[in-house]
């Protein structure tokens, strides 16, 4: 029986029930309540200072992390997929919007009111996440448009520094990007960057600073991490799947076998089929 997938999820910081079953951070967009402390959030290419109440806006396809005590300082935080938030088209593009797009404002400082209100909202979806009500979702979504609207009419935060080494933080931020596309388990998935270029437009930054960067960090081009990761994740499919050349084509990315066939010998010296008959 396949377990059905898990689309959405309320809880506090270190608390047990906020792990996933089918989670997979590429698909969920995350929103998170800051209520004291301080802390930094490097998100893409900026950092910015937490010292007061705030909500973060986090793309599933941008990479952050936190610096700093963010566990004591954290109230609530939800996942979500795009397709949770969007049930019966309500919601225009989460990539398009203003908290979730590439080169966007991840940060929305609270006013004491403020946060007490989005403190509250946090809570009455937890309450409905344990619930038993058959329409606990439709519920849920309205509190989390209640938050997403709270946000949007808000100034977002512009006190961004850049943070220390750029380069060395720019190439790990690819890095990482370029890692949390893999592995492909689903024959549906297909990859959405495959170019230096698709890298910096998410990292928002112009693609020969990502790609200076990446050289003088790695010693490596950018194009060869992504190839060489690319012909990795092949062999892997080859080895360990039944699918075919094509569907492994379509999964990595290319629109057709015999692109996927050229790319596979140009970098093994053997095809994808002459390679699979000798393992």
């Amino acid at each position: 029986m396949q377990t059905e997938r898990t689309q959405f999820r309320v809880a506090d910081t270190c608390t047990a029930n906020c792990s996933l079953v089918s989670y997979n951070r590429r698909d969920f967009y995350k929103i998170t309540l800051t209520l004291a402390g301080k802390s930094v959030l490097y998100y893409a290419n900026k950092a910015i200072e937490i010292n007061r109440p705030a909500l973060v806006f986090t793309n599933p396809l941008v990479p952050y992390s936190w610096e700093g005590n963010h566990e004591a300082t954290v109230a609530h935080f939800c996942v979500f997929t795009k397709e949770f938030l969007q049930e019966n088209g309500r919601v225009h593009s989460l990539e398009e919007s203003n908290l979730f797009k590439v080169g966007g404002d991840p940060i929305y400082f609270l006013s004491d009111e403020q946060a007490d209100y989005i403190n509250s909202i946090f809570t009455r979806m937890k309450l409905e996440q344990e619930s038993d009500y058959i329409y606990k979702n439709d519920l849920i979504r309205n509190h989390l448009n209640l938050i997403i609207h709270e946000a949007i009419k808000m100034q977002p935060a512009i006190a961004y520094f850049t943070p220390q080494k750029a380069s060395s933080r720019i190439a790990k931020l690819f890095l990482d990007l370029l890692e949390r596309q893999f592995p492909v388990d689903s024959q549906q998935y297909s990859l959405l960057l495959k170019k230096a270029s698709d890298f910096a437009d998410q990292l928002a930054v112009h693609v020969n600073h990502l790609n200076a960067a990446v050289s003088e960090v790695t010693g490596l081009s950018t194009t060869q991490h992504i190839n060489n990761r690319i012909i990795a994740e092949a062999k892997s499919l080859l080895t360990h799947t039944d699918w075919n050349v094509a569907e492994i084509a379509g999964s990595l990315g290319f629109g057709y076998a015999s692109y996927f066939n050229n790319f596979f010998k140009k970098h093994t010296g053997l095809t994808p089929t002459a390679l699979r008959k000798i393992l």
